[in-house]
């Protein structure tokens, strides 16, 4: 059993210098346990309701003292009333406590937040992957997917497509994956200034340059990997892309580079796409409530590429039920804070390994130094991380965590689940 002496909430900034909620707890041992919540600029309508206090006069209306409030009450009344006997207890007294489908009283962002500081400390002094491993899970080292170019809402520039990663999948082992792609993303800053385009950072720390058609910015990556000295596709370093169709999803059609394209357009696209370059993964190919159009992009390609589902699934275990149902893409991204609880997130999770559907697990646009998601990875065996370029504090972090994790269990397999 574990009783909190302590529970605390404070506003503090995340990665875009917009406010973010960080959790305290202390164990009735002394010992304290934090988290910081992350935030996404490209989020699914379903998604658990983030509390923001809408006051235009402090931070844009992005503050969040009313979920830290919420923490500081509430929260902090239920968590130090009584003696806690597991996680899945206190998430399921959370989201009780809000009363809503969709943590919209007490605010998502309050609530993950004190979920994963829950977590660590039912952890203890165990290492957080251990604690959260499901029963029959082998743990696993993932294959980062190191976004290295930027665009859509993540960087101000003309391309719409918003991720464009590397990713390491042949590496033979987690630190050699790392280095696979800090040696492709120096590449491509050298390609990218050799041809005077810029270098300045996007949201998630890959290059923001002026290019608007994706096929050209895929030739500039795969010059990169093979200046790098890489082979490209699954034998050495593969290209996965998150376009967040959503994002460029307008009175019916889909808009790309000037381009107006119907769902059957872009999947032909996809289709010549995934012919030309080395693309393993495309998440968010079509918008979140085109499900015809997913249901005929899976038909079309879901044996040549992994299709994942972020707006689309929000990590909800009843929508990714659903999506299963219907034939709906073939893997699902796993946020934290798009359902609001680990519990939840772990429910989720379960449905896509019981279905047999792949699984990312992933970082926001807006994010602390946290390493939570780095755990979970390793943790639930899902073999897949993205979180950002190999740059910019916040993103490091994460790898950074993978690499102790490595150099103390060398016996942990990496890559994709075969």
């Amino acid at each position: 059993m574990t009783r909190f002496t302590q529970v605390s909430g404070l506003e503090v900034l995340d990665s875009r210098g917009n406010p973010t909620v960080q959790v305290t707890l202390v164990a009735d041992d002394g010992a304290g346990y934090v988290a910081g919540v992350p935030s996404g600029a490209s989020t699914g309508t379903r998604e658990a309701v983030e509390l923001r206090d809408g006051d235009k006069a402090r931070y844009a209306g992005k503050g969040v003292t009313q979920a830290v409030g919420h923490v500081n009450s509430e929260i902090a009344d239920l968590l130090t009333a009584r003696a806690w006997s597991s996680l899945e207890e206190v998430d399921e007294a959370l989201i009780a406590l809000d009363g809503t489908p969709t943590k919209a009283r007490l605010g998502a962002n309050a609530i993950v937040g004190t979920s994963m500081a829950a977590a660590r400390a039912f952890a203890g002094t165990s290492p957080l992957w251990q604690s959260l491993q499901p029963a029959g899970v082998i743990p696993r080292l993932p294959v980062p997917h190191f976004n290295v170019l930027n665009g859509g809402v993540h960087a101000p520039n003309d391309l719409d497509f918003q991720e464009f990663m590397v990713a390491p999948v042949g590496a033979p082992s987690f630190p050699e994956a790392l280095r696979a792609g800090a040696a492709v993303y120096a590449r491509l800053r050298a390609l990218l200034q050799a041809k005077g385009e810029a270098t300045g950072l996007g949201d998630e720390g890959g290059f923001a340059p002026n290019i608007a058609r994706p096929e050209d910015v895929l030739t500039l990556i795969v010059e990169a990997i093979t200046a790098a000295g890489y082979p490209t596709g699954r034998a050495g370093v593969a290209i996965a892309l998150d376009p967040a169709a959503s994002e460029f999803y307008r009175d019916g059609a889909y808009h790309v580079a000037g381009e107006t394209l119907t769902s059957d357009d872009m999947i032909a696209r996809y289709e010549a796409i995934a012919t030309d370059f080395p693309v393993w993964s495309l998440e968010d190919g079509l918008a979140e409530g085109d499900w015809d159009g997913w249901q005929r992009l899976t038909a079309r390609l879901g044996d040549r590429v992994q299709l994942v589902g972020d707006d689309i699934f929000v990590t909800n275990p009843a929508i990714i039920t659903e999506a299963i149902a219907r034939h709906v893409g073939t893997a699902a991204l796993i946020k934290v804070n798009q359902i609001g609880s680990i519990t939840e997130t772990l429910r989720a999770q379960e449905i896509c390994r019981a279905a047999g559907y792949a699984q990312m697990i992933s970082h926001r646009s807006g994010e602390t130094s946290d390493t939570f998601i780095a755990d979970l990875a390793v943790a639930t065996g899902t073999g897949q991380l993205k979180t950002g370029a190999p740059a910019r504090g916040e993103r490091v972090a994460k790898y950074n965590r993978l690499l102790e994790i490595a150099a103390t269990r060398p016996d942990l397999p990496y890559g994709l689940i075969s």
